[in-house]
């Protein structure tokens, strides 16, 4: 089997350098790249297995580049380096798609140990897309064996149909136009129950928990994890 390959963006050298080293002894195939913009080429014209993306970049931002990255099409899983108690980062970063994040300063076993597990959970997931599509004459959405029907507030997953409350449907429709990104709880709230909504977000975590019992019984296609601290996301694997 051969070495997960890693790519690192971070401009600072003796972050970068430590990086690289403790990657490179835990087994990965380290790539160290100190610019943004030369980061994303990298990233799209090369085939990796993980990126370590700093925020605070020369020439493009780590914003920049995780948006361009994943407007691209491109799924490979990133943890950004965030500085500590940098809220705002770290939900702006996972709004953009990264996958997990890591404060600085931070440790060698804590660094290893995301690695590891984020490689571990996207290696697993192996997520379907969801596709668009006409079935008799009704508009329905494809991911993986979730069927969700727009226009009559139904969903199926495998044979089995859902029932699903109003709220609870729009709620999955959001997530799932948004596979494997974070959604916060604010962004959720707004989408689902509007702008002039009063209620708190724990009405958010009452139907989002309904939501994922009534999709996760019996079965582990579809699931809806939690982050916490920022919102959901929903995760759907292949067949």
């Amino acid at each position: 089997m051969s070495e997960p390959k890693v790519l690192v963006i971070e401009d600072e050298p003796t972050l970068a350098r430590l990086l690289s080293y403790n990657l490179t002894l835990e087994g990965y195939a380290t790539t160290v790249v100190d610019h943004g913009g030369l980061g994303l080429q990298t990233a799209l014209n090369q085939t990796f297995d993980l990126i370590v993306l700093d925020i605070m970049l020369p020439g493009m931002n780590g914003f920049e580049v995780l948006s361009k990255l994943r407007q691209s099409g491109n799924r490979t899983p990133v943890i950004i380096l965030t500085a500590r108690n940098a809220e705002e980062e770290i939900v702006q970063g996972l709004k953009h798609g990264a996958d997990d994040y890591i404060t600085k300063p931070f440790g060698v076993a804590e660094l290893l140990a995301r690695v590891g597990a984020v490689l571990r959970r996207t290696s697993n997931d192996a997520m379907d897309l969801p596709t668009y599509a006409q079935d008799n004459d009704e508009k329905v959405i494809k991911a993986g064996e979730l069927r969700i029907y727009p226009e009559k507030y139904e969903v199926t997953l495998g044979e089995e149909l859902i029932s699903l409350r109003p709220k609870e449907f729009e709620v999955l429709l959001y997530l799932v136009q948004r596979p494997g990104m974070v959604v916060t709880r604010d962004d959720l709230m707004n989408a689902v129950w509007g702008f002039d909504y009063i209620g708190g977000q724990r009405t958010v975590d009452v139907h989002v928990s309904s939501l994922r019992k009534k999709l996760e019984l019996n079965q582990q296609s579809v699931k809806i994890d939690s982050i916490r601290g920022v919102g959901y996301k929903l995760v759907i694997q292949k067949k």
